[in-house]
């Protein structure tokens, strides 16, 4: 006699969307400016090297 398997479904709370878009905007604005940081660094580095 086969034993039937129960599983427990853990329950996974899901974020509510206006988290989702809070986190997303906020990674979106700090690749931004970390892109615009690294552009500046080389820009400079060029901009010296070319003097």
């Amino acid at each position: 006699m086969a034993t039937p398997i129960t599983t427990t479904n853990i329950a996974r709370r899901a974020l509510p969307g206006w988290l989702w878009f809070v986190l997303l905007w906020c990674a979106g604005v700090g690749a931004a400016v970390s892109l615009g940081f690294a552009f500046k660094v080389f820009m400079n580095l060029t901009l010296f090297a070319v003097k």
